[in-house]
């Protein structure tokens, strides 16, 4: 890598890392609680409410199969009310926490599903409130499974944010194509993959190692 390039690969890193932890923290405090509602007010559940359910699954699914580079342009009107602007790392987080919430919220839902339905009934048995369930029985015996459900979506997001950087989101996106692309200098790109791939790796041996932590079995 040139000694020029080496400050401006520096500060792409930066932004990167800020627009994929800040958008993933904001999104996993909306997704969570989002998985949960999405378990609890299925049919037979603690919260029992279809038409609910299915009206706040249909917003999850239609979020879902939209295309992030297409719901990256399409809510820019949006993204600039939000933030003022539609270009730079800030405001590439608006389209990136929208996209992230509804896959967040379906991961959740699939790690409480997995729970036993012996430990809900005993609970309830007790006496044992929906969100005394919620926080005592669902989301302890969850939490590994949601970790490293969590774990997969930050890895997407670092996928994500490239390609948001590559329509003036900021980030190694940005820089691969702008340096590496535009002007002819493959050691660029490879450069930035590199750091991608180092980058991912973190991620996943972190998450790893964290939900082999909070599994007791």
């Amino acid at each position: 890598m040139p000694a020029d390039m080496m400050p401006l690969l520096s500060k792409a890193l930066g932004e990167t890392i800020y627009m994929v932890f800040v958008s993933m923290a904001i999104a996993t405090a909306i997704g969570v609680p989002l998985g949960v509602l999405l378990h609890t007010t299925e049919k037979g559940q603690i919260l029992a409410a279809p038409a609910f359910n299915r009206a706040i699954s249909t917003v999850v699914n239609t979020i879902r199969s939209i295309p992030f580079i297409i719901l990256l342009v399409a809510i820019i009107p949006f993204t600039r009310l939000i933030v003022g602007s539609a270009i730079g790392t800030t405001a590439a987080m608006v389209p990136l926490v929208i996209a992230a919430v509804p896959f967040i919220g379906r991961q959740v839902e699939t790690s409480l599903k997995e729970v036993p339905s012996g430990l809900i009934e005993a609970a309830e048995s007790m006496g044992a409130s929906p969100a005394q369930i919620v926080w005592r029985v669902l989301l302890p015996e969850a939490m590994p499974s949601i970790v490293a459900q969590l774990t997969t979506t930050l890895i997407a997001l670092v996928g994500e944010s490239a390609m948001a950087g590559a329509v003036g989101g900021g980030g190694l996106g940005d820089l691969a194509i702008r340096y590496g692309y535009q002007r002819f200098r493959p050691e660029v790109m490879v450069a930035t993959v590199i750091i991608l791939v180092v980058l991912v790796q973190a991620v996943q041996f972190v998450g790893n190692r964290i939900a082999a932590r909070l599994d007791k079995r």
